[in-house]
């Protein structure tokens, strides 16, 4: 019979404890966000890949490449922020079949203060619960896990 093994050092239950810290983190930010400004933590990362991309705008299966989506789970998760104007839909002037999504006026100056509220959620969060060693530690260490673009 196998010795019992920490959530440390099991393999799989140290990736659901990482699982289940990025959920407790999302749900953190998640709330500002919400009511401040109507936003998830999702749609923000969109938005923030949109706002950094070249000319703001992205084809749509790179944005689902750079926050880890389907294209067709892009494409639904854009569509709200469409609706309200934050991001528009555009066909690529290279190829009609590709469609493009770019960040609107709008969806820049959301995305904006958006960041500055997620900023102060996630600097309270980490702070209250790690040393200034301990997240220097957390950002090398999960640095290493998200492949390098």
């Amino acid at each position: 019979m196998a010795a019992s093994t920490s959530p440390t050092t099991d393999h799989l239950g140290l990736v659901l404890a990482v699982a289940r810290a990025d959920a407790e983190l999302r749900r953190g930010i998640d709330g500002p966000l919400s009511s401040g400004h109507g936003l998830s933590l999702g749609d923000l990362t969109l938005l923030w890949h949109l706002q950094q991309a070249p000319g703001r705008q992205l084809r749509r299966v790179d944005l689902a490449d750079r926050v880890g989506l389907s294209a067709s789970g892009v494409t639904r998760s854009l569509a709200p922020l469409e609706r309200i104007g934050l991001v528009d839909r555009r066909s690529n002037p290279n190829d009609a079949r590709v469609a493009l999504a770019v960040l609107t006026a709008t969806g820049d100056a959301v995305t904006t203060d958006a960041l500055a509220t997620a900023g102060a959620s996630a600097e309270a969060i980490l702070t209250a619960r790690l040393s200034p060693d301990e997240l220097a530690t957390l950002a090398t260490l999960v640095s290493r896990l998200v492949p390098p673009r």
